[in-house]
């Protein structure tokens, strides 16, 4: 196996696109190497923990609705070329993703990554939820095949608060910025939101290495 590593925040849109073209590759490439891990970066690490309004949040980052209009046209542009509905004016808070991305850490152990983190994409790209209330988390971790009550426990302490931080802090100082970025075998960056055709070129060039047709 391949492993790739993804380093993602589920409020990320280009995260969610970018999602949804390796995994067009992956559907089109059945017998893919690839073995995925994700992990945590905060788009906004100073956001407060219970988040915030979307408007107040828009207004600072983007100086009000007509820049982020701006800001989101190539972003809903590309969306839909890959398929994908985001509703933005659905979404009412702009969450701290701290316990998310505890969620997705706990995912691993159970090897529910993927669909953990497709499932908050959903709700928060799709439903417009809130993302960083606990209660909606534990139900998305229970509708994803984990225990939503230990998961629930889980979140009443600091448990892996601190790793997720510190894996963030030591992302930024290697020198990432921006989200998503493709980490793969260990040794190749692929920074952005890359069409399928390039990750069915990857998969057919490490296919081909291995000797085995695509």
């Amino acid at each position: 196996m391949v492993r790739v590593d993804i380093v993602s925040d589920p409020i990320c849109p280009w995260c969610y696109i970018g999602k949804a073209e390796l995994d067009a590759a992956l559907h089109d490439r059945p017998d893919h190497p690839f073995e995925i891990v994700w992990h945590p970066f905060q788009l906004n690490p100073d956001m407060p923990e219970g988040g915030m309004d979307r408007r107040t949040y828009l207004e600072a980052k983007f100086g009000g609705k007509d820049g982020a209009v701006t800001a989101y046209k190539p972003v809903v542009e590309r969306a839909e070329e890959a398929g994908l509905d985001i509703d933005f004016a659905a979404i009412g808070r702009t969450p701290n993703t701290v316990d998310a991305h505890r969620l997705i850490h706990w995912a691993e152990a159970e090897s529910l990554q993927n669909r953990v983190v497709d499932a908050l994409f959903l709700a928060y790209f799709r439903e417009g939820r809130d993302i960083g209330d606990r209660g909606t988390l534990s139900e998305i971790a229970g509708n994803c095949g984990m225990d939503a009550a230990m998961v629930a426990r889980l979140f009443e302490g600091p448990s892996d608060i601190e790793d997720v931080q510190a894996r963030d802090r030591q992302f930024r100082e290697m020198g990432v910025s921006g989200v998503p970025l493709f980490i793969v075998a260990g040794r190749h960056a692929v920074p952005g939101c890359q069409p399928k055709e390039l990750w069915l070129k990857v998969i057919d060039d490490i296919m081909e290495q291995a000797g085995q047709a695509p």
